[in-house]
């Protein structure tokens, strides 16, 4: 007799690990096209702000003033939560398999990153919250007006708000550190499982992860040297 299963293919250790590849890829995406539009605030305050009026703008006359935008982030927010909650369910199946702790057990070798994915996923979710609240609402920032965007990042990471600074860098790394496990197992998942491939995914994996926290770090650190003002 042939049993069948009711479970969903989502919810197959493989579809959990597709739904992870997918959204970890949009959130990725997303993190680029950001920061590239950051990058304009070194064009100065008319262009910054005349770029941040085009995204609310997006799709009008079709879609009223700012929808994109929140639907974007609505987009986003499910992208984060299906990515959340593959990742705990993968987990928590990986406990499962091996119940009982070895009493002595050799050290594995892992990269640092692999090892601290689940604090580095906190402070990125505190992040994206304080984010919002204070460059998206401007319930936090200084100017607090969503309207002046170019005033409210150099208002934001002025040399009196140093700890904002640093705080936005220490999530930064964290990305980083996310983003590099993340684009390593993703690369390793498309093929890369030999010596040599792993030796490039890794190199890949910390390029990509380099690039994304320079080009969100100098910002901040442009406009707390005077750079952008």
């Amino acid at each position: 007799m042939v049993v069948t299963s009711n479970r969903s293919p989502l919810r197959s250790s493989v579809g959990l690990k597709a739904v992870m590849a997918v959204t970890g890829i949009v959130l990725v995406l997303f993190l680029v096209a950001h920061m590239l539009g950051n990058l304009k605030v070194f064009a100065g305050q008319t262009s910054f702000d005349h770029y941040a009026e085009w995204l609310r703008t997006i799709g009008a006359p079709v879609l009223p003033h700012v929808w994109f935008l929140w639907l974007l982030r609505t987009a986003l927010l499910v992208a984060v939560l299906a990515h959340i909650a593959a990742a705990t369910v993968l987990a928590r199946r990986a406990r499962a398999a091996r119940p009982v702790r070895y009493a002595h057990r050799k050290p594995v070798r892992g990269s640092y990153a692999a090892r601290t994915m689940r604090w580095g996923g906190v402070i990125i979710l505190l992040f994206v919250i304080y984010h919002i609240l204070d460059l998206t609402t401007g319930t936090l920032n200084p100017v607090g007006d969503p309207s002046r965007p170019y005033a409210n990042v150099v208002a934001d990471f002025a040399p009196q708000r140093w700890y904002v600074t640093l705080a936005y860098t220490v999530a930064i790394v964290a990305v980083g550190f996310h983003l590099r496990h993340g684009v390593f197992s993703a690369l390793r998942s498309l093929g890369q499982q030999t010596p040599r491939g792993e030796r490039r995914a890794r190199r890949v994996a910390l390029a990509v992860a380099v690039a994304l926290c320079a080009g969100y770090l100098v910002v901040p650190f442009a406009v707390l040297t005077g750079l952008v003002a």
